[in-house]
């Protein structure tokens, strides 16, 4: 069976031989490549996810106020964003099938252009195929020329760079979108996990002067709670987008299993888990990134998030084979397009014990 889309090769697959030669490591795969998360789930979490379980009818796509009143709560607390009212959240089944179907479900194709990072997580682009809309790579305003996009991706903190936008730079993104009637899609998954910056949400006022218009901010408790396995993300921001999707998903019955939202809720409402995670990252990343300089690579941008972005100035697929023949799985900087052609993504998602074993093996030369 063939289908009319055609869509790059899943780029995890090419890692096929390095996962192999990295397996054979005597003292095992340290696997720094997909950014899985390692620690455990946090006890009021699942306390949450267990008090819930029986729940035998649907859930509502909407998903229920407890869950949007307490992301409301924790996107003021947290991150300085006012008075978002809980109507304008829409619960997603993660952020990935939310990113990958969001030009499909705001009705783009062939005739419009999706505008997505330099450097990006690769879902952008294959959401923008999916709905047979043009894709253009662009970072600056200077870069869209006269072009207008019906859907501008924003990354920040950026995966796989780290790289962070200011307040200044997003509000200026934001008010060219909206001199031309584009949507503005933010992907801030990492908002948590800012390093050597503060990451600024697109619906903070000194972004957006406290009006969502066109705008949606994508979330997500992968990372931030190491609730990968539990599939839940939000979409923000503009009343009538909100609405409008959260009509469409009904449809789609795309909804997230009640005693997830119910863990959702709780996870949002504890912030110690959240900076006790952070300080394990943290750990992680210093150790990694003074093994990686030990080694000849220089970290660029990683700033934030979950990665650190390294370059020997030698062909990505060089360096990630020179890392698995000492045990090490990274990621080529070419799945995130021609820009990373040069660099290798390494993700601060191991326990501590691998993550000093990589260091030792780094370092070691």
């Amino acid at each position: 069976m063939t289908t009319s889309v055609r869509l790059p090769d899943f780029p995890w697959d090419q890692l096929d031989d390095a996962r192999r030669v990295a397996g054979a490591h005597p003292d095992g795969i340290v696997d720094l490549s997909i950014g899985t998360p390692v620690d455990i789930v946090p006890a009021p979490v699942r306390a949450a996810l267990a008090d819930a379980s029986n729940s035998p009818g649907y859930p509502a796509v909407h998903g229920t106020a407890q869950l949007r009143r307490a992301y409301s709560g924790w996107l003021a607390r947290a991150h300085g964003v006012p008075d978002l009212d809980p109507e304008n959240v829409l619960p997603t089944v993660g952020s990935k099938e939310f990113i990958a179907s969001l030009p499909s479900q705001l009705g783009l194709g062939p005739d419009d252009l999706v505008v997505i990072p330099e450097i990006a997580y690769p879902t952008y682009e294959v959401g923008a195929l999916v709905a047979g809309c043009r894709v253009l790579r662009s970072d600056s305003l200077h870069g869209m020329g006269t072009e207008r996009p019906a859907l501008l991706w924003l990354n920040s903190p950026s995966n796989p760079t780290g790289r962070v936008r200011s307040a200044e730079n997003l509000a200026k993104m934001v008010a060219w979108a909206r001199a031309r009637g584009c949507v503005v899609a933010s992907d801030e998954c990492y908002l948590d996990l800012g390093w050597e910056s503060t990451p600024v949400s697109v619906l903070h006022p000194d972004v957006c002067g406290g009006d969502h218009t066109g705008l949606l901010a994508v979330h997500s408790l992968s990372k931030r709670s190491n609730l990968a396995g539990y599939r839940a993300g939000f979409a923000s921001g503009d009343p009538d987008l909100v609405a409008e999707l959260t009509g469409l998903r009904r449809h789609l019955g795309a909804m997230v299993p009640a005693p997830i939202q119910a863990a959702a809720a709780a996870a949002l409402g504890d912030d110690g888990h959240v900076l006790a995670q952070r300080n394990r990252y943290a750990a992680r990343r210093r150790v990694l990134q003074g093994a990686l300089e030990d080694a000849g690579f220089t970290v660029s941008y990683s700033e934030a998030g979950l990665y650190l972005w390294c370059t020997r100035d030698e062909p990505a697929m060089t360096s990630v084979d020179r890392l698995a023949e000492r045990g090490v799985l990274v990621a080529p900087g070419t799945f995130y397009g021609p820009g990373g052609a040069r660099h290798v993504r390494v993700a601060l998602t191991a326990t501590d014990e691998r993550v000093a074993g990589a260091a030792r093996r780094l370092s070691a030369g």
